[in-house]
């Protein structure tokens, strides 16, 4: 019969295996998703170009215009989106974005400035909320696939406390995928709306184009910066869908391959306790036929 030492050598092996087979599971389905996300960044991306170059050009045509999103004043109050995914086990994807997000929320608060939270993502919201800082919104179920939609219903959520006066700043804390092996927390300004220079025009030359406008061109604008926003949501949304499973990939990946070292180990220290027990057993059975042959 087996010892107690290694029938716990045994179940830990067992135990071990599991876990691998949930690792590999998961490091396949972020593998295929990565696909499917990395599909949808690049298709997001000519409409965003696209935008970019009508906002410039309406924005051209409207002269000095005014609407509440371009308004540019006085911070009194910093609103702070921070994307995070709802799931962890994807290594430092989330830790790495919050520590960027608290760390100007901490330079904020240094210079007097109230910080105005909206959390996208569970680990956006546990995090800040353990720390006991005031959020203002959340939003959960985003950032696995991200819709338009959503994108739609964080913008609404932000422009409307930035027209009525809640916020003078919006800044979005994302992650923005360049490759498998690449992801980078990045800091940007949302609002008030900065419309892209001609030195952004997706083709370098930055090349007016004349419309004929119905009605108005400062109209047209009005309607067209609420979308802008949401295209922009949309593109980070994206961003961090990519990054999210490229790194839950590579932490699942490795986390298969430790369990695969830890079983190897294991089973190594199982069969050495295994013959210890068979050489005593040996040992045994000889001193007792040694003893009766001697009486």
């Amino acid at each position: 019969m087996a010892s107690a030492e290694l029938r716990a050598i045994r179940r830990r092996i067992r135990s071990v295996e599991s876990t691998k087979k949930i690792t590999r599971a998961m490091e396949l389905i972020a593998a295929s998703r990565i696909v499917k996300a990395r599909e949808r960044v690049g298709a997001a991306r000519p409409y965003a170009e696209k935008m970019n170059e009508v906002i410039r050009n309406v924005g051209r045509a409207s002269g000095d215009v005014g609407h509440p999103l371009l308004e540019r004043r006085d911070v009194r109050t910093m609103g702070v989106l921070v994307v995070t995914s709802d799931r962890g086990l994807a290594g430092a994807y989330n830790s790495s974005v919050m520590r960027m997000a608290e760390a100007r929320m901490n330079e904020l608060r240094g210079e007097g400035i109230p910080v105005r939270l909206y959390a996208v993502g569970k680990k956006a919201q546990t995090y800040f909320s353990f720390r006991r800082y005031d959020i203002a919104d959340s939003f959960f179920g985003v950032t696995d696939q991200p819709t338009y939609g959503d994108a739609r219903g964080i913008g609404l959520a932000v422009m409307e406390d930035y027209e009525a006066g809640a916020v003078d700043a919006v800044e979005v804390f994302y992650t923005v995928y360049q490759s498998a092996l690449a992801y980078v927390p990045t800091r940007i300004e949302l609002l008030p709306v900065s419309p892209p220079s001609e030195a952004e025009s997706s083709d370098g030359g930055g090349r007016a184009v004349s419309y004929e406008y119905e009605p108005d061109p400062a109209v047209i604008l009005g309607r067209l910066l609420p979308r802008y926003v949401e295209s922009a949501l949309y593109g980070q949304l994206l961003e961090s869908s990519a990054s999210e499973h490229a790194s839950r990939q590579r932490a699942m990946k490795a986390a298969t391959e430790n369990a695969d070292e830890l079983i190897k180990v294991l089973t190594r220290t199982a069969n050495q306790a295994r013959q210890a027990e068979i050489t005593t057993e040996i040992a045994e059975i000889v001193g007792g036929a040694q003893a009766l042959a001697a009486g």
